[in-house]
């Protein structure tokens, strides 16, 4: 496929079956321009547990009365971590937490006791003593930003993400979004266009087997195709699977099949076919059967910590990077490290120029 794919295009890959497949497979490995799977070494650090969000499918948030719940690490806590990091050669500073969590009142009150007025004016100071005191690159996802504090959070990132997972409303009436306001596709989809204006390299994705229509992988596909066409700022987008985990509401919800989660990093490898993004396909939530989805295009394992767990999927833990060598290189690819922002975004255009000598002490 040469030309832009239409939604009847994505529809006949995320359906094909028997040698169709395989067909559409052969073309999206076909993309694979130079057999470099990328990924990047990371530590995870949950900033808090609080969430305004209540996802059937999560088990990262925390009630506030839960005396086990992360309610906000200080900064001596996290700068402990990231020299931890700093040993394990980690580049990469993922700060994850609950969105909009100082709506509540024992956030507000442990942001006042460490001197601060909000949750973004937290944030932004956590990822300039990240910049100051460490190696490590911040990248920040914590959910839907306005414009503003996506502005001050640019000159402290060196990339941000959030995942779409679905642009359809439709899911917001469905178990996984129903008591999630913050998982509106059009909020999410703002976000993400304010970070195209503002140029920031962006992480996105879609997660499938959640209660979506092939229809709807095939519109959220094209969204993102859209966002990348208008800003270039997309750097990779996530085909990430639903899975179950004791204790979630969700827990009983069928896994998306094997065959769907083929046919969908296959048809967003054609998606994507004449640009730089790429695609990425979380290894620990595939451990049996990730190297397929090298054949299918995929071309990044995303952000892997020797140090931390995935606190989002806990039960899956991440493979050791020889491992992830070595089923690389069953498959026929190479294994190269990379940062949290891609090389293109290294410029004046993207970063200011505090990032770029940093970028420029990590690559030398």
């Amino acid at each position: 496929m040469t030309q832009k794919l239409t939604k009847k295009d994505i529809l006949k890959v995320l359906t094909a079956t028997n040698s169709e497949i395989i067909d559409y497979m052969q073309e999206a490995n076909r993309c694979q321009e130079n057999n470099l799977i990328t990924y990047s070494k990371n530590i995870f650090i949950p900033l808090t547990e609080i969430c305004r969000n209540d996802c059937g499918y999560c088990n990262f948030k925390k009630d506030p009365s839960d005396p086990e719940a992360i309610i906000l690490k200080s900064r001596d806590e996290i700068l402990e971590s990231l020299k931890e990091a700093e040993q394990y050669g980690c580049k990469e500073a993922l700060f994850t937490f609950g969105e909009d969590a100082d709506e509540e009142e024992i956030v507000q009150d442990k942001l006042k006791e460490y001197g601060y007025q909000s949750m973004i004016d937290y944030v932004v100071d956590i990822c300039q003593m990240t910049l100051d005191e460490t190696i490590l690159l911040p990248h920040t996802n914590g959910g839907n930003y306005s414009y503003d504090d996506l502005k001050r959070l640019k000159e402290v990132n060196a990339s941000m993400g959030l995942m779409l997972e679905n642009s359809s409303s439709r899911l917001m009436e469905l178990p996984a979004h129903n008591k999630s306001p913050g998982k509106n596709p059009m909020l999410r989809l703002e976000t993400i266009e304010n970070a195209g204006k503002l140029k920031i390299p962006y992480t996105t994705g879609i997660l499938i087997g959640i209660g979506e229509t092939k229809e709807e992988v095939a519109e959220s596909l094209l969204a993102i195709r859209d966002l990348y066409d208008r800003y270039d700022h997309i750097q990779e987008v996530i085909i990430q699977n639903f899975t179950p985990i004791p204790g979630i509401e969700m827990e009983n919800w069928p896994e998306p099949s094997f065959l769907d989660m083929i046919r969908t990093v296959t048809a967003a490898t054609l998606v994507f076919e004449d640009t730089d993004v790429s695609i990425q396909v979380p290894p620990n939530l595939n451990n049996d059967t990730a190297q397929i989805f090298l054949l299918c295009g995929a071309d990044d394992w995303g952000g892997v910590s020797p140090v931390s767990p995935d606190y989002v999927n806990i039960t899956s833990p991440w493979p050791g990077i020889d491992e992830l060598k070595k089923i690389t290189e069953d498959a026929g690819f190479k294994l190269t490290e990379r940062l949290c922002v891609y090389e293109k975004y290294f410029n004046e255009e993207w970063l200011n120029d505090s990032l770029l000598e940093k970028i420029s002490k990590i690559t030398d």
